[in-house]
């Protein structure tokens, strides 16, 4: 479900940012001439292969000339252009067809989700969505005048081939949540200030009749149950201790009401189901996994509404957070029962309860590094006035391989006065998620047949072996990604030697 929301959330993000363009361009397949000009394809059968999708093939376009950065100049024709190649065609960021060229701030790429370019001399970068990119699929072989980017804003649970150093250090390029990627996607669900600065959704008085009617203080929602961070088992725990109302299908205590169940695990905001959830004072905020700097709506929904989140996820979200006083963090409290007297004693104390929306008032953000992160980046959300993400990162990449391949032929031209391009490669800290551990309690203490320990701590190593197995592939120049299991397998036999 985690996974099938990010994907309708970055459609929905594809769909503002292609009808907010200022003009497209539909790219001539002239742009892959048969004589191949000024091109090398690394396999005879594809000579010939990049051509129009048969639907559009016979369509004629009249040539629109494509928006340019202020400082583009670049006036090369399309076949004379590097391409970045989307390895994941579902997330190109273009309509119609499956190419486009793109002018960026100051040069130009054609993009396309044709994987028939991959051996093309001229595809000088892969772009990889993180939670499609397995290690048995990989373009193989990996050509040393490509780079590879990764795009993965989602969970760390989808892909922990990711969280390892051998895995992350296959990229060049990576937009991930961590503030620490090159093109960071940390602030991804919150929209802008003013989402943060909405006036409480229901009032403090509101709230405290409906304790006395029989809600909850807390509020729990959750259909996503056996995932990474083993919420559940905390918050089961924290139940002993407090009052909490859960909905889903996640330690149940309460139905919904009917019109409400079809949205009840939606990332969107459906009106009817957020004025449901706003009535509680607190709302359990617990992620799926857990990374630095992976924060979701589940952390940022809550402070929109005017509740308090109880937050564990990022161990640094309270470096975005808008003041210091505006989440609980659940690692704060040595134990689910401290947590609980805590909560208690908030819902008890209404003075000391409205400190926690303070930050309403836009003279208590005062957080310098969560304003200049939203008035600087170059992306937006719901926001037709800026690139969505997709397109920013693709314009990144699509820029720093103009400078590569520049300072490639200046080194070739003349080696004494141009130094070669340094190697860039993404480091652990872009990605680097911690190995599991239960929601409660030490991991020793588990039964061995505990369903959580039996599943996710497997998980994460397993991804450990498929990323050195893929490394080993690209390292001996295979063409085959089927023979990852073989080297697994004999990395397997070699440690059992202790020879790895």
């Amino acid at each position: 479900m985690r996974e099938m929301a990010g994907r309708c959330r970055l459609v929905s993000c594809l769909c503002l940012g292609l009808f907010g363009v200022l003009c497209w361009v539909w790219v001539s397949f002239a742009s892959f001439p048969d004589d191949h000009d000024g091109m090398v394809s690394y396999d005879a059968a594809d000579q010939a292969a990049f051509k129009a999708q048969s639907a559009l093939a016979d369509m004629d376009f009249a040539p629109v000339s494509s928006y340019r950065g202020p400082g583009n100049q670049d006036q090369r024709s399309n076949k004379e252009l590097p391409i970045i190649l989307w390895w994941s065609g579902g997330l190109f960021p273009h309509f119609p067809g499956d190419t486009e060229r793109i002018d960026c701030a100051t040069s130009s790429c054609l993009a396309t989700s044709n994987r028939k370019v991959q051996l093309y001399k001229r595809t000088a970068s892969i772009i990889f969505y993180g939670t499609d990119f397995r290690a048995y699929e990989a373009p193989l072989p990996r050509l040393r005048h490509q780079t590879w980017a990764l795009f993965h804003e989602e969970s760390p649970m989808n892909n922990y081939l990711l969280s390892h150093g051998t895995g992350i250090k296959l990229f060049n390029y990576t937009a991930t949540f961590r503030r620490e990627s090159d093109y960071p996607l940390t602030l991804q669900w919150l929209p802008s200030l003013s989402y943060l600065l909405q006036p409480v959704a229901v009032t403090l008085k509101e709230k405290n009749r409906l304790r006395r009617e029989g809600f909850a203080p807390v509020l729990y929602m959750q259909s996503h149950c056996d995932v990474p961070s083993d919420r559940d088992r905390y918050v089961r725990e924290l139940m002993k201790y407090i009052q909490v109302d859960s909905y889903g299908k996640c330690l149940n205590n309460k139905a919904l009401p009917k019109h409400l169940e079809d949205t009840s695990t939606a990332t969107g905001e459906e009106d009817t189901f957020m004025r449901f959830v706003s009535r509680y004072k607190f709302h359990l905020a617990l992620e799926n996994g857990l990374c630095p700097d992976y924060m979701t709506e589940k952390l940022w929904r809550p402070l929109h509404q005017g509740c308090v989140p109880v937050y564990r996820g990022s161990p640094v979200a309270a470096d975005w957070m808008p003041n210091n006083h505006s989440v609980i963090l659940i690692d704060d409290f040595p134990s689910p029962k401290a947590l609980a007297d805590f909560l208690k004693s908030l819902d008890e104390n209404d003075g000391e309860y409205v400190r926690y929306l303070e930050f309403k008032n836009v003279r208590s953000v005062a957080n310098v590094r969560l304003l200049d992160a939203l008035e600087s980046r170059e992306w937006g959300v719901n926001d037709m006035s800026k690139p969505n993400y997709l397109n920013g990162f693709e314009c990144y990449v699509c820029e720093r391989e103009n400078a590569r391949l520049a300072a490639e032929r200046a080194n070739r031209k003349a080696p004494e006065k141009s130094p070669p391009p340094p190697p860039k490669l993404a480091t652990n800290a872009h990605m680097g998620c911690p190995l599991p551990s239960p929601g409660y309690g030490d991991i020793l203490d588990l039964p061995s047949d505990d369903g959580w320990l039996q599943m996710w701590p497997q998980d994460y190593w397993q991804s450990l072996d498929q990323a050195e197995g893929l490394e080993s592939l690209i390292r001996k120049n295979e063409s085959d990604p089927s023979l990852l299991w073989k080297h697994i397998q004999r990395m397997a036999a070699s440690r059992a030697r202790g020879k790895h």
